[in-house]
């Protein structure tokens, strides 16, 4: 990635990605202080908390459609599209999570997109097809749905605020 990193490293309670997050269209619970789905996730801002991202990684064993495995973005919304393109944001949150997480699951990473609830009704999915996503279907609710494999996933990139480990890969240089 050549531009600086624009998130910032944040977590599941943060206040200020939480207010975000709470216009999204596919939040169930506005208000209540979590805002992710249970299990491991990534929670992203940028430093203005203008933009949230999180990626889920669920256990396969507890997901009920056909991409069960792959890391999912359950939530991305970019309230300051005068700062950032939001298929560069997607791009450097894919960056990030492949960072926090080297090893990507054979499904890569999926999103659903509710083509009656986005901005864009003329061409849904747009910013995520920029970012290298591809419409591979539909849920059977009608919901779209976005993949990017493994071998289309960006170099990685660690978020802003990201401690080092004290502790390199085996054969790493120390």
């Amino acid at each position: 990635m050549t531009d600086p990193m624009p998130w910032h490293l944040s977590f599941r309670a943060d206040q200020s990605a939480r207010r975000v997050a709470d216009r999204h269209y596919n939040r169930q619970s506005p208000g209540s202080a979590q805002f992710v789905p249970p299990g491991r996730c990534l929670v992203l801002r940028t430093a203005e908390s203008g933009a949230v991202w999180v990626t889920s990684w669920p256990f396969p064993q507890y997901v009920q459609h056909a991409w069960a495995g792959a890391w999912m973005n359950s939530l991305f919304r970019n309230e300051r599209r005068d700062l950032y393109l939001s298929s560069d944001l997607i791009r450097a949150a894919a960056a990030a999570t492949l960072a926090t997480w080297p090893e990507p699951p054979a499904l890569g990473m999926v999103t659903f997109v509710d083509p009656g609830k986005v901005r864009r009704k003329r061409d849904p999915g747009r910013c995520y097809l920029r970012a290298g996503f591809a419409l591979v279907g539909t849920t059977k609710a009608g919901l779209l749905v976005f993949q990017m494999l493994p071998d289309r996933l960006p170099e990685p990139a660690e978020a802003v605020g990201v401690q080092a480990s004290l502790f390199p890969a085996a054969g790493g240089a120390a």
